[in-house]
């Protein structure tokens, strides 16, 4: 039996696509210099087709003014009513036309109006940046202007820094070399950078006591400017006599053949204070385990979260965190280094209050944006 209702579906599908003569074309195209870059991006945008169902993607043609030929330059899948022309130049002039395509076939709009594409000097998206910047140097000038006249600068009590000169008398009362870690990362590490400046500080209290001191890298680059940070230190206490070369050495760059060498030092030489600062691995708790059976005085410092809790467990004196960026300035007490630490803190409690307040006033569902507009 013959499927009446089935074939008139199919007829009635199939009717208009030999009757529909033309497709309706894109409206309204329009072109604009793309806003906040660095110039040569034009952003076209449009209308869609009334008869987007029937059609298969828009083509997207340019002409560069005056009199030239248009030119295909891209397309974009049904749906998408923009497109991004990044191959112009600045200063010339373009025209745009936007083509509904199917089966080949082109259904072409009206030419869009000119345009020309240019660089922006500042990204109007990125104000609140400029803001933050501009109040962070402000904040910065304050604080490190009051630390040159003499002002005292409040800075929380560090234990773990405190201890340091304790750890370094200790260390000269036994007769003891101090055994210093850098960590394990590169000279590139942030958590290595500033463990140089912790080195370069307890260097100089090692130079004033005439202390044995044993520095243990893992890579060849963090071991020269060890070298050099401590030798500086020598030279910054009047004592570059008292520098020995055997103080820096270069260990291995195996992660666990390097614990074992620090492992080995330990129980060798006997060193009355241990320093494990910067980044470390899972090794972390194998050296300072070592440590703690020797019976040093250990202070550490990461910014591995995941090594934290070893530390706290093994060592004597632990800085987490920021402690550890804050350990230079905290040490010499240096104007620069203080105003940046004290202008970073109050920026970051702006940045709370900011945040705290505008917490409060969605949870009170206040918006104040429209106050923000003039009308």
């Amino acid at each position: 039996m013959v499927d009446i209702k089935h074939i008139l579906t199919t007829i009635a599908k199939v009717i208009p696509l030999f009757f529909i003569l033309a497709i309706s074309p894109p409206k309204n195209v329009t072109a604009i210099d793309k806003p906040n870059d660095a110039g040569n991006a034009i952003v076209v945008n449009w209308q869609i087709s009334q008869d987007e169902a029937l059609i298969e993607k828009y083509v997207i043609l340019r002409r560069t003014m005056p009199g030239t030929l248009y030119e295909n330059i891209g397309f974009t899948k049904i749906g998408n009513a923009s497109f991004e022309d990044d191959k112009v130049e600045d200063n010339k002039e373009y025209t745009y036309i936007v083509a509904a395509v199917r089966d080949n076939e082109m259904f072409f709009s009206e030419p869009s109006n000119t345009v020309q594409s240019s660089p922006q000097i500042f990204h109007m998206g990125r104000i609140s940046v400029l803001v933050c910047i501009v109040v962070f140097t402000i904040l910065l000038g304050f604080f490190v202007t009051r630390a040159k006249i003499g002002k005292g600068l409040f800075v929380r009590k560090i234990p773990g820094l405190d201890a340091v000169e304790e750890a370094v008398g200790r260390a000269t009362e036994m007769g003891k070399p101090i055994l210093y870690v850098p960590g394990l990362g590169d000279i590139d590490w942030t958590a290595t950078i500033a463990s140089m400046n912790i080195l370069g500080e307890v260097a100089r209290k090692i130079a004033r006591y005439d202390t044995p001191l044993i520095v243990c890298n893992r890579w060849s680059v963090v071991y020269t400017v060890s070298k050099e940070v401590t030798k500086e230190a020598f030279v910054s206490e009047g004592r570059p006599d008292k520098f020995k070369e055997d103080y820096v050495r270069y260990l291995t760059e195996a992660q666990f053949g390097f614990a074992a060498a620090v492992s080995g030092i330990m129980l060798r030489e006997q060193p009355a204070t241990n320093f494990f600062i910067g980044r470390f691995w899972a090794e972390s708790l194998i050296i300072a385990e070592t440590g703690t059976q020797t019976g040093a005085v250990q202070i550490a410092g990461t910014d591995s979260v995941l090594q934290l809790p070893f530390f706290v467990t093994a060592c004597d004196y632990t800085l987490i965190g920021e402690e550890l960026y804050a350990a230079s300035a905290y040490l010499s007490r240096e104007p620069l280094l203080l105003g940046s630490l004290k202008a970073q803190d109050y920026g970051k409690l702006i940045v709370f209050i900011i945040l705290l307040g505008l917490t409060i006033l969605s949870f009170f569902n206040i918006n104040l944006l429209p106050l923000l507009y003039v009308q």
